[in-house]
Parts: C-alpha cells; structure tokens; sequence
C-alpha cells in the first residue's frame, strides 16, 4: 500500500559505494521507490535528484534522508543540513535483518532496505535501528591530535620490532644505539662473531633512520596538545573557541590522570550527551551481556560494541589506579571483591572497575562531585603546570656546585621560623620595613 504513515516527511535513502550514489525515494502516494542514480561525490546532480523527489511529492511534504555512517565521514551530513534537508546518519551494525536463508546484495536491495527502516523509524520504531550522533566540526577536529598519537606511537612500536627480529636472525639482542651510528655499526658482530651481510646492513640503517623520524614526531604531537590545552583551558580565552576544554583540565586534577589520558576521555566520550551511566558504560563497550533463559540468569563477556579508543583507554589506567588512589572507594572495592586471587578474576574485577571509574569520572566532569577518597588538585592542571615552571630552580653548568641562594636548610614543617642568610633569598618579602617570619 502507498506510504502515508508521515505526511509532512517522506523517506530518502543514498545507498554510498565508490564510484557511484543509488538514491531511493517513498514519496507519498505511490507504490514503489522512485531510483536515481549519480556518481559518488556529485552533489550537483544529488542537489538535482532532491528537488526532483521534492516536486513529485509536492509541496505539503519534506524529505527526510539518512545513509549509513562510513569511511565518507559527516561531510555528507552538514551539506544536507546546510540546504535545509533532514539528514539522518544510520548506525549500519543496529539495522535487523533476516537471518533465516542468505541474503541477496545489491545497492537497489540496500537503497529499499535503508528507505523501509527510515520509515519505521519515523513512524516511531526506536528499536529498529539507531542513529549516529554527528559532531561539529570543531569537535571532530578535536579528535586528530591524540588519534594521530596512537598512530605514530604504533607505528614506533613496529618498527622497533622488526629491528630487534632483523637482528635476533644474527643472534644480536641488543638493540642498536640511534645516536652514535658509526660505533655501533663498526662495533656490531653476529652471533658467530661475523660482521653483517651488507643488505641486512643496509636494511637496519634505513629502519634506524625511520625510527629517528618517528621518535620525534609524538613529542610534536604531544606539545601541540599541550599548547592546545594550556590556551582553551586558560579561563581568560574565549570559551566558546573549544566548548570540552574544562572537560580537559577537569580529570587533569585528579591524581594518577594523564593529559593524554584526559585528552582521549573528553574527545571521545565526554563531549557527548548520556541519559545516565548505563548509556555511558554501553557506548564503551564495558557492560556484560546478560543471558537470562529459565532458571539460568547469569552475566556473559563484556559486549565491546561502542567506541572502541574509549574502552581501550578506560581499561589501561585501571591499573594504575590502584597505585596512585589507594584510598579510594574504588579501590577499597577491588581489594575486597578481589582480595589475594591473581590471574582471570582479576582481569575480571579490573574491567568492572574501569566501568565504575568511567562513571564516576563522567560525574565529576558533569557535576563537580568528587568520589569517595580521591585526591584532587585544588587547581586546574594548566595552572599547576605554570607554577611548577615558575618555581623550579635555574639548572647549573655540569660539575658546578650549586649557589647558596639555591640551598634550602631542611627544618621542621609546622613551625615559624626567622629567615637566616642561606635562605634569605627565598623569603618572599614585598615592601620596605624587615623581613617577616614565614611558615615551612
């Protein structure tokens, strides 16, 4: 029967592939879908089709249309939003499909498929699929730096790697030294006492020279993001420059949390909206996937669906977190559902407790609640960076005896003292009049 579940919209599908678009359109009143199609990134002739679908459905209708979320990115989404036309991005993994026989593929079947669930979908069917948040561009951009870093630092781990496998053939275990080449080329010798062929020679300087390249490019990367940070974060900058700045610096405060750490969590998952933790949890990939059936009800292996930079991330500072918040709630739960057991319960417990820490973080950053038993800074992590630098001392030349002015005596803490001549220079003294008695 003709589709008239919607009359103010109607549903329009772009089925994406390479080289060309297929476009399926359900206008109101007819009993098929209306194909077009049009090469891949001609968004002149895809503007054509649109007003076309448009005129067939008249002016008492809107089309609405979605595609499925890919390797094009969200470009496709604002250029749909700039001309005024409902886009809907499609999570592909949420759409149902028939499993009872194989399924025939083709980009008319997908086209049709994509224009039956955006129907249900607006006829009210939340369950029959699921729509991709798209962010700004700022925040899309946002997202390259600490991503650019796990790449680079990939790409080191593999080459350093394949060096040390190169040199094991040759019963060599010690890895090479990068900085004085001609020694360690001279100095290098097989494990039969034999210098190296001259290829495998040459195919180790040439891996030697690209790990010198890699090496230095996460430090650039790394300084950017420090850079980037101390300015958004800075509460003289403007703020609506980088709307998750404060989402930055706020786990920044927390004892035991990196700013690469903090960076990749307010990136990736704090600059989104959650209806609440279980949300959260899920677009992680850390929730158990229940199994209920009969008298059996019982928690499987984690789903590891979502985003899968933020479950990685979330599970490796877990550990750490037992180090440097002992007397954390969280970490008085793992010691007492773990106690003294080692091996598989205990990687169990520890992604449990990288659930709750991610909740319990999100909540700081959201409200200002401070778990139970955290040690916090009491301020932002870009001005304790700054007063670090003020306050560390001048470095001297290798050899040299450091300056009095540079002696601090050690004293009991507590108690007020009068400052003496070896510490006279550190005594903060502002005005005329003799110096006052400070508190070490």
């Amino acid at each position: 029967m003709p589709f008239d579940a919607a009359p103010q919209s109607f549903p329009v599908a772009i089925e994406l592939s390479a080289s060309s678009w297929v476009v399926a359109a359900r206008v109101p009143g007819r009993d098929k879908c209306r194909l077009f199609r049009c090469e891949a990134g001609d968004t002149g002739e895809l503007a054509r089709i649109l007003d076309e679908v448009a005129r067939l459905a008249g002016p008492a209708a809107s089309p609405a249309v979605c595609f499925e979320a890919g390797r094009d990115g969200f470009w496709r989404h604002r250029w749909l939003t700039d001309r005024g036309v409902a886009a809907h991005v499609v999570e592909p993994t949420s759409i149902l499909v028939r499993r009872q026989a194989r399924r025939a593929k083709t980009d008319r079947l997908d086209a049709e498929g994509l224009v039956r669930v955006l129907a249900g979908w607006l006829a009210g069917g939340s369950g029959i699929c699921r729509m991709v948040g798209v962010p700004t561009v700022g925040q899309e951009d946002a997202k390259r730096p600490h991503r650019e870093r796990e790449q680079l630092v990939q790409e080191r781990t593999r080459i350093e790697n394949r060096l040390l496998a190169l040199l094991a053939t040759r019963g060599i275990r010690r890895r090479p030294s990068l900085r004085n080449r001609t020694a360690a080329a001279a100095a290098r010798r097989t494990g039969d006492g034999r210098p190296l062929p001259p290829h495998l020679h040459a195919e180790i300087e040439r891996l030697r020279r690209r790990l010198g390249l890699i090496l230095e490019l996460p430090r650039e990367v790394e300084a950017d993001m420090a850079e980037a940070a101390a300015v958004t974060a800075d509460p003289t900058a403007d703020p609506t420059a980088d709307p998750t700045a404060g989402k930055v610096a706020m786990p920044r405060r927390i004892r035991g949390v990196g700013a690469n750490f903090a960076a990749v969590l307010a990136r990736e998952v704090f600059y989104r909206r959650f209806a609440g933790r279980r949300r959260l949890a899920g677009y992680a990939g850390l929730t158990p996937m229940p199994f209920q059936s009969g008298s059996v009800d019982r928690d499987r292996r984690i789903r590891r669906a979502g985003n899968p930079r933020a479950r990685t991330t979330m599970i490796q500072p877990a550990w750490p977190w037992l180090r440097y918040q002992p007397g954390s709630a969280l970490a008085g739960w793992f010691r007492d559902r773990v106690g003294a057991l080692a091996g598989r319960i205990r990687r169990i417990a520890i992604v449990a407790l990288a659930r709750k820490l991610l909740v319990a973080l999100w909540s700081f950053v959201e409200t200002g609640a401070v778990p139970d038993g955290i040690v916090v800074s009491p301020r932002p992590a870009h001005q304790a960076a700054r007063r670090s630098r003020r306050t560390r001392p001048r470095p001297t030349r290798r050899g040299a005896r450091p300056s009095s002015s540079m002696v601090t005596p050690k004293l009991p803490r507590g108690r007020l003292v009068a400052p003496t001549e070896e510490h006279a220079s550190c005594t903060r003294h502002d005005g005329p009049g003799p110096r006052r008695p400070r508190r070490l």
